[in-house]
C-alpha cells in the first residue's frame, strides 16, 4: 500500500494482525463474548487503530471466525499482547476443554490493495 492510499491517520509503520479461528459453531456465541472482553483491553492500549471480528455465514466453513486488527506498529502490538491480563484471558480461552479452539495468527503488511475507485492496484513502496 502506498503512503497516499493509507486511510487518514494510519502511519507508515502500521501492521495488520490476522487471527483465524477453528471453533465449533455451537461455541461461537460464548467465544465472541469472551473475544469482545479481550478486545476491550486492546482498545485501550497505545498504538491500537481498529479491529473487526468476522463470522462465517455457514457453519460448514472451516474457519468460523477471522479477526483483523490494525496497529500503529509491530512494537505497539507486541507491547499490548504482552499485557498479563490479556495473556491470561487468551490462555484461558485456548485451554478451555469445552470450546476446543485452534488459533492461527500472524502479523502482516499489505502487499497489494484494490479499491472501488482505483484503476491500478497499488503496491507498497
Amino acid at each position: 500500500m502506498t503512503t497516499d492510499s493509507r486511510p487518514a491517520g494510519v502511519p507508515d509503520t502500521a501492521v495488520t494482525f490476522i487471527n483465524i479461528f477453528e471453533i465449533s459453531a455451537e461455541h461461537l456465541d460464548a467465544f465472541i463474548v469472551q473475544w469482545e472482553q479481550r478486545a476491550a483491553l486492546m482498545r485501550a492500549k497505545p498504538g491500537f487503530i481498529d479491529s473487526r471480528l468476522h463470522r462465517a455465514r455457514s457453519s460448514d466453513t472451516r474457519f468460523q471466525l477471522v479477526n483483523v486488527a490494525r496497529w500503529e506498529s509491530r512494537e505497539a502490538w507486541e507491547a499490548a499482547t504482552a499485557d498479563p491480563e490479556f495473556r491470561g484471558r487468551t490462555q484461558a480461552a485456548q485451554e478451555d476443554p469445552q470450546m476446543r479452539i485452534t488459533s492461527n495468527r500472524g502479523l502482516y503488511d499489505v502487499a497489494v490493495e484494490f479499491s472501488a475507485t482505483a484503476t491500478e492496484p497499488s503496491q507498497p513502496r
